[in-house]
């Protein structure tokens, strides 16, 4: 299973990712996380990656896809993989086609959680006074987030949706629903 989760930031993505990794047995590829591993094991991308960020500057499109194409080679994603926050963008995307494509391999499903922009802006904001929760969580952060999600991100919908590969699941119910809603978007 080769899955895409795409949707605005809060909108649940994390954690439908984590109950998707236990039914299926695959790992979930942050490119954060990827990012930091190949940092973390000197790989070659992992090192041009440091040296990117040691000067401050954003890391490439053409590295963060050489870092995650080293990671689909690992031996955990022959079963297959989900992408969380990868692609951002078209042109990312488009690499992501031609590197699996290269591999012998292609995508299952392209999942988008849609959300309530004013629901997710009280939901975390409330996260933030409950639990302390995390430093961006507040509502001028969230809002800078989500529209930088439109501008850079939101694109992909059309895109995947021209491939035949989107599949569309209501994020404002509740967790265990969305995850049956996924589930039986993809088949399973």
């Amino acid at each position: 299973m080769r899955l895409i989760l795409l949707g605005p930031p809060g909108a649940g993505k994390g954690t439908q990712a984590k109950i998707l990794v236990e039914a299926f047995g695959i790992p979930q590829l942050s490119t954060g996380d990827i990012l930091r591993s190949a940092i973390a094991a000197r790989t070659p991308m992992g090192l041009a990656a440091k040296e990117i960020m040691d000067r401050g500057d954003l890391v490439s499109d053409a590295v963060v896809n050489g870092i995650v194409s080293e990671r689909l080679d690992a031996a955990d994603c022959k079963p297959g993989f989900i992408l969380d926050g990868f692609p951002r963008t078209i042109a990312q995307a488009e690499a992501l086609d031609t590197m699996l494509a290269d591999k012998g391999l292609a995508l299952n499903a392209v999942i988008e959680i849609k959300a309530d922009v004013d629901v997710l802006v009280q939901r975390v904001v409330s996260r933030g006074k409950e639990t302390g929760g995390r430093a961006d969580d507040n509502e001028e952060v969230l809002r800078k987030r989500l529209n930088v999600y439109t501008e850079q991100t939101a694109p992909l919908v059309a895109y995947y949706a021209d491939k035949g590969l989107l599949k569309v699941v209501d994020g404002m119910e509740a967790v265990e629903q969305v995850t049956a809603k996924i589930k039986a978007a993809i088949g399973n």
